[in-house]
């Protein structure tokens, strides 16, 4: 049977879509450049703890999060999402990431959704009330477009492994082949990580691994960098 729904989730999670994700490591970089990773064994090393333990209590959560508030039509709960979020980003170069992005994505699907949640946060990021950050754009396109938080969280969960796998690939370097088992290698992580990120506890909202952000604040000193972040 067609489902309007999976294309709307291939769509969001497109790679292709042009919200400059590309040119974004969060860190990788400042790993490869210092020898941490060096080979698949640590990249799959460094994807699995950014989505264990990075994603799982901060992007993912605050997509979920996200989603929740849009479905209960609630402003409030959407605003706090936007200065915790912001607060809980401590490299600068990861806040001015979730921003750009979290713009560009919420000006490509402006004009395709019109529910009040999406609305309201998109008015209030364009002028300058609130950060407008990625996560919290993406649960909120999601539950506009009728996509459950399920496959939101699977789209949101794949996308991040997906690009981080590109960037390995392209710094390490790995073999496209090495990429492509890295990636399907993370598959069953990814089915765990969706069903701990259904309901997040909010207690545990910027819980990460702080040598994430210290990679993030050495990456702004780097002496030559392919990556803003």
């Amino acid at each position: 049977m067609f489902s309007p729904e999976l294309l709307h989730l291939l769509h969001l999670c497109d790679p292709a879509i042009p919200v400059g994700s590309f040119s974004h490591s969060a860190g990788l970089e400042t790993y490869v450049q210092a020898g941490t990773v060096n080979n698949k064994e640590t990249a799959q090393a460094f994807i699995e703890q950014q989505l264990s333990e990075n994603f799982r209590n901060n992007d993912a959560a605050f997509a979920s999060l996200a989603w929740t508030a849009a479905k209960e039509d609630d402003a409030r709960k959407i605003h706090e999402l936007d200065d915790i979020c912001t607060a809980v980003k401590l490299a600068m170069e990861m806040r001015i990431a979730s921003q750009k992005t979290g713009t560009r994505l919420m000006k490509i699907f402006a004009g395709m959704i019109s529910t009040k949640p999406f609305s309201s946060y998109w008015k209030a990021s364009s002028n300058g009330t609130l950060f407008g950050h990625y996560c919290l754009a993406f649960g909120l396109i999601a539950h506009g477009l009728g996509l459950t938080k399920n496959d939101m969280l699977t789209g949101f969960y794949y996308s991040a492994a997906s690009a981080f796998t590109t960037n390995c690939v392209k710094l390490v370097p790995l073999g496209q082949q090495q990429g492509q088992e890295l990636l399907v290698g993370l598959f069953p992580l990814i089915t765990s990580l969706v069903d701990q990120t259904l309901t997040p506890n909010p207690a545990y909202l910027g819980r990460c691994c702080p040598g994430f952000d210290l990679a993030s604040m050495q990456h702004e000193q780097l002496y030559s960098r392919l990556y803003m972040s």
